[in-house]
């Protein structure tokens, strides 16, 4: 077998292994094609290439893809799980690991949550500050 050909086994190879984990990923998030390709502004039949190994998806796309599917684009390429960040707090850390499985309404309803919660305590704090700056003042 000749080098070109042995390069364009790897990189079917290759394409066929990035559509399955993107196939995967999009499983797990419980999206129809139709539902993230809509995410990432292309047409399902594109996605669906790049899930079955028949296209090669471009830079930007790969960016656009990993930002949906809240992945890295070195796992979408090579598999290699991003490093974990676990929180402080165990406890808390395996409530957001169970809500990763919760459909996208769900999930959205608990970002929503979550950010008032941030914004009610940036207020706080400012709040706060300012009153002490009067204060000493």
């Amino acid at each position: 077998m000749n080098l070109d050909a042995l390069l364009a086994m790897k990189n079917e190879d290759f394409r066929k292994v990035f559509g399955a984990r993107l196939k995967e990923l999009r499983k797990q998030k419980r999206w129809s094609q139709k539902e993230l390709a809509a995410k990432v502004a292309i047409r399902f039949q594109q996605l669906n290439k790049y899930e079955s190994g028949l296209n090669i998806r471009p830079a930007e796309m790969l960016i656009k893809l990993a930002d949906a599917l809240a992945t890295t684009v070195d796992y979408l390429l090579t598999g290699n799980p991003a490093e974990e960040m676990p929180l402080g707090n165990a406890r808390l850390f395996r409530r957001f690991q169970e809500v990763e499985g919760f459909d996208t309404e769900d999930q959205e309803a608990i970002i929503r949550l979550i950010d008032g919660m941030v914004a009610k305590r940036k207020m706080q704090t400012t709040l706060t500050s300012l009153d002490d700056q009067a204060v000493n003042a």
